[in-house]
């Protein structure tokens, strides 16, 4: 059993002050109602938080994220957080979305898959006065929207703007990016990049580390030492990583039977993907759709 407790939308995030669509996803911006908790916690959802006033700070993965007023933090599923020094004036806009809704909002965009990387390393981010009105208006237009539950269409429209919320939030990034990585790499930071973009471009038909190895003229132990060092990651647990992302996605928002899935991503058979998707998710291909 996990030693580390986990939240759900559904079990934990029954606010009389929050709106829902169905179990898979919550908005609001009260906390008043949420016992926090100290202890280390996984979040089974994707959460955005923005920070009105005051602040707290967020340990996640082990690395201490400082939230502090006109900042946005952002966590995904698969990340341990602990919540600690918590201002007494601390409020904020909140949004949760289950990964099986971020699954059918968003198709298996190549795109997306730096940007959902970076954010399990770059959890906290300061926005500019423009940017957080941006993203806050984005918060209340969502809420609206998500408010009129006598509209036939009230998840899609909700999905839509979802959709156009990250690609802002991935924008801003994407310029804060390239002035945060500024400063000269080291070469084992240049290697873990070429070797991200090597996966991201091969991962559906290569999941061998000695593949990418040959590609970078490296020796597969010296890969994963650097890959290790850079991102806290095994190289394997990259490519398991991505290849589970685009599974999910496919699983949730196409039609494709699980055997066309398992051709799409190289897999022997649908058995052996099968096995390969429960080890890392939990479930097999076939209940995970389902749910």
């Amino acid at each position: 059993m996990d030693p580390i407790s986990e939240m759900k939308i559904n079990t934990e995030f029954k606010l009389n002050s929050a709106d829902y669509i169905d179990n898979e996803f919550i908005i609001f911006d009260d906390i008043s109602e949420i016992t926090l908790s100290n202890h280390p916690i996984r979040i089974d959802a994707v959460v955005l938080t923005l920070c009105t006033k005051g602040g707290f700070t967020a340990c996640i993965n082990l690395r201490d994220h400082r939230v502090e007023e006109n900042s946005l933090l952002m966590i995904s599923p698969d990340q341990i957080v602990q919540t600690k020094e918590i201002t007494k004036d601390f409020s904020g806009l909140f949004i949760a979305v289950s990964p099986s809704f971020i699954d059918r909002t968003f198709k298996p965009l190549k795109e997306l898959l730096p940007f959902m990387l970076y954010i399990k390393d770059n959890s906290s981010i300061q926005l500019t006065p423009e940017e957080f009105n941006i993203l806050a208006k984005y918060h209340s237009f969502l809420w609206d929207k998500v408010k009129t539950v006598d509209n036939i269409y009230r998840k899609e429209i909700t999905k839509g703007i979802l959709s156009s919320l990250f690609y802002e939030i991935y924008n801003i990034i994407s310029r804060k990016a390239i002035v945060n990585t500024s400063h000269n790499t080291t070469r084992k930071e240049e290697i873990f990049k070429l070797f991200m973009k090597e996966v991201t471009e091969n991962f559906k038909q290569e999941r061998s580390v000695s593949f990418y190895a040959s590609k970078l003229c490296l020796t597969p132990k010296h890969l994963s030492g650097v890959v290790k060092e850079v991102s806290g990651k095994t190289a394997g647990e990259c490519i398991d990583g991505l290849v589970i992302l685009e599974s999910r996605a496919l699983l949730k928002s196409t039609e494709l039977s699980i055997q066309e899935i398992a051709e799409h991503l190289n897999f022997a058979n649908q058995s052996f993907f099968g096995k390969y998707f429960k080890h890392f998710v939990g479930i097999s291909p076939k209940k995970y759709r389902q749910s």
